[in-house]
């Protein structure tokens, strides 16, 4: 039974910056759910481009899995022969987590508790950053991409889901209304927002689409593509 997420249910004398440990691990399933709108949506998009773009005889990667639903996700779209899904995450409570989560997927995963940032991409047509980058720090981003951009087949793809910001203040102030307005909706209190907020400040880093789509042209892909938005949260896909 999936546990419920209280963390952040009563005050706390102080505040920590946000870690994926073996607390988070036990409830992440419903704190992603209750605080991500549109991220079943987002796994569903994930197994279709997965479907689509998978080639045979490649491995797909799930980069900062923690409990596996990317790879999960990426499992349930192949139907090519010969492909291996890799699922990389540094925490041990999560890859722990993520055993059980999995042992039932179409495709086997392949789980290595590893920072993410220093493992080798390989012959890859599918790669998920899936609301992961956000938490590397900005001057990171560029290296980590190009690692996976060198590790891509020709017509390999990379799909990265993110919480982001805009442009304008106005459709900003806007957007974290609804997302505040969601969180409450979904059972959490003022306390439990205004702590996790504390807990994440300068801990994720979001970012605009557009900084997301030139960095990804710069560094060579041919497309970058918005493919889903919901409220403050999207997803894209970029094409080697």
């Amino acid at each position: 039974m999936e546990k419920k997420d209280d963390i952040y249910s009563r005050p706390l004398e102080q505040i920590s910056g946000f870690t994926f440990d073996e607390t988070v691990a036990r409830v992440f399933s419903d704190m992603i759910r209750r605080s991500v709108p549109g991220y079943n949506e987002i796994l569903q998009g994930i197994s279709l481009l997965t479907a689509y773009h998978v080639q045979p005889h490649t491995r797909c990667y799930d980069l900062g899995s923690s409990l596996g639903a990317a790879s999960l996700a990426m499992s349930n779209g192949i139907t090519r022969p010969g492909v291996r899904i890799v699922a990389v995450d540094n925490s041990p409570a999560m890859i722990r987590e993520s055993k059980q989560y999995l042992k039932n997927a179409n495709t086997p995963v392949h789980l290595v508790c590893a920072d993410f940032r220093h493992i080798k991409i390989v012959n890859a047509s599918v790669v998920v950053l899936n609301f992961t980058l956000q938490f590397l720090p900005p001057e990171e981003r560029s290296s980590v991409l190009q690692k996976i951009f060198e590790g891509l087949t020709s017509g390999g793809i990379l799909i990265i889901s993110e919480k982001t910001i805009f442009d304008d203040n106005e459709e900003q102030a806007f957007q974290e209304a609804l997302h505040l307005a969601f969180k409450k909706a979904h059972g959490y209190s003022n306390l439990e927002i205004s702590q996790k907020r504390s807990a994440l400040e300068n801990v994720l880093v979001p970012e605009p689409f557009n900084t997301h789509k030139r960095r990804l042209l710069t560094l060579g892909f041919s497309k970058c593509y918005q493919w889903y938005q919901n409220l403050n949260f999207i997803s894209m896909v970029a094409i080697k």
